[in-house]
């Protein structure tokens, strides 16, 4: 393939959402792909996070209130953002650099970019339905922000205030703790008021992915679980080589690394130098007397829960450790013990589905989406806690420049060369 023409077939690295969504989207630009995934379909951060396709709430991690929950973190167990003791210098080199992230100005900065993204992410779920991708989108029709105290809201207005000075749009309204209850009866009177957010949706995480897979394949693609890719070759003119353990290697005009946590390993001879570090959440599943029928978040104790037909899951944490440790039971405890006062009819101790997943954080809290050193080598991810909602979008925007070799304006924002 010579440089600046159209590739006939793509191999991506990934099987989750950000991956399966490339593939996608370079189908509907009339390229074959091969998605590889040394696991399966979801088998990482886009099998248990919460599903909440909610661009109200997708915001730069990097603000000065994350960089108070980290440092009370290093005394209080309890705490929703995990920082245990360690000497990876790799890890605090990360968790300096997303210190200084932390600034009013920076995160200013950085969510003027989020306005922009936030205005058209659901645009590409909407390609996705309309082309037939079965999974269902629903809308969260609202969704329920439940504050334990009069502060907990206004914490969380005052987000929605500085989304609108960037640029955004929050549709809002508060209403009491009645209110709530009378929308959602497993809410406890220990939730005193709230925020019903309007224009969300949400999404059951592992039915769409598995949907977006179905699709690739439904097209011509193939989708190849348990293959390990040990390294990338740029070879030229005649494209890139993917090498494999135990396995023949996988040749293709250009490839896409869409490898979560696990991506500075193959991007990194590309000149990909951003840090890509593990933002770890953790989920299991609970069947309560009343099956919520919105979304929920907790606000002020940063728990997620979300209805998936049968089951209700909960969701939270930030721990930052590497991406395969185990899980930690500490954690799970954690968000129990934020969620149980807030919740009635729930027997906590029949929990089932107990997951942790890596999400790809970077410092600055942009994903790297684009071409690296080598015109044949692309990579998207570092979505950090927005892969479901900004997948998509990021796919579309990515298939454009892998077919075309024009830089979308929107993607100009996520250079994984900065």
């Amino acid at each position: 393939m010579s440089v600046g023409s159209a590739p006939a077939h793509v191999a991506i690295v990934g099987a989750g959402m950000v991956g399966l969504s490339a593939a996608w989207f370079l189908q509907e630009r009339g390229v074959g792909v091969t998605v590889v995934d040394r696991t399966g379909v979801a088998a990482g951060s886009s099998w248990g996070n919460a599903g909440m396709l909610n661009p109200a709430f997708t915001l730069p991690l990097a603000e000065p209130s994350i960089l108070r929950y980290g440092i009370a973190s290093l005394f209080d167990r309890s705490s929703p953002v995990a920082i245990p003791p360690t000497v990876d210098r790799r890890l605090w080199a990360f968790l300096i650099a997303f210190a200084r992230q932390c600034t009013n100005r920076r995160w200013e900065r950085a969510m003027e970019v989020f306005t922009e993204v936030n205005r058209v992410s659901l645009d590409a779920y909407d390609q996705l339905s309309d082309a037939g991708v079965t999974a269902p989108v629903r809308d969260a029709a609202p969704f329920v922000a439940a504050c334990g105290t009069d502060e907990d809201r206004r914490h969380l207005i005052e987000e929605f205030e500085k989304v609108a000075a960037a640029g955004g749009e929050v549709s809002y309204e508060t209403v009491s703790g009645d209110e709530l209850r009378a929308l959602e009866p497993i809410l406890s009177t220990e939730n005193r008021t709230g925020v019903l957010v309007h224009g969300q949706r949400f999404i059951n995480p592992p039915e769409m992915t598995h949907a977006m897979a179905d699709a690739v394949q439904a097209r011509g693609g193939t989708v190849r679980t348990g293959v390990e890719v040990t390294g990338v070759r740029d070879l030229g003119a005649r494209g890139a080589e993917l090498t494999c353990r135990n396995g023949e290697p996988i040749h293709a005009d250009a490839v896409v690394l869409s490898t979560g946590a696990w991506l500075n390993g193959l991007a990194r001879p590309f000149g990909v130098r951003t840090v890509v570090q593990a933002g770890r959440g953790y989920s299991f599943s609970v069947e309560p007397e009343d099956m919520p029928t919105h979304p929920i978040y907790l606000a002020g104790r940063r728990v997620a829960c979300n209805p998936l037909g049968d089951r209700f899951r909960v969701t939270g944490m930030m721990e930052f450790r590497p991406a395969d440790a185990k899980l930690d039971p500490r954690r799970v405890r954690t968000i129990i013990d934020a969620a149980r006062p807030m919740f009635r009819g729930v027997d906590w101790t029949a929990r089932r589905d107990e997951w942790v997943g890596s999400r790809p954080c970077t410092a600055d809290g942009l994903p790297l989406v684009g071409t690296t050193r080598s015109p044949r080598v692309h990579v998207s991810g570092g979505h950090g806690m927005w892969g479901m909602v900004l997948g998509p979008l990021t796919g579309k925007l990515l298939a454009e420049s892998v077919a075309t070799g024009r830089t979308p304006p929107l993607m100009r924002h996520f250079d994984p060369l900065r």
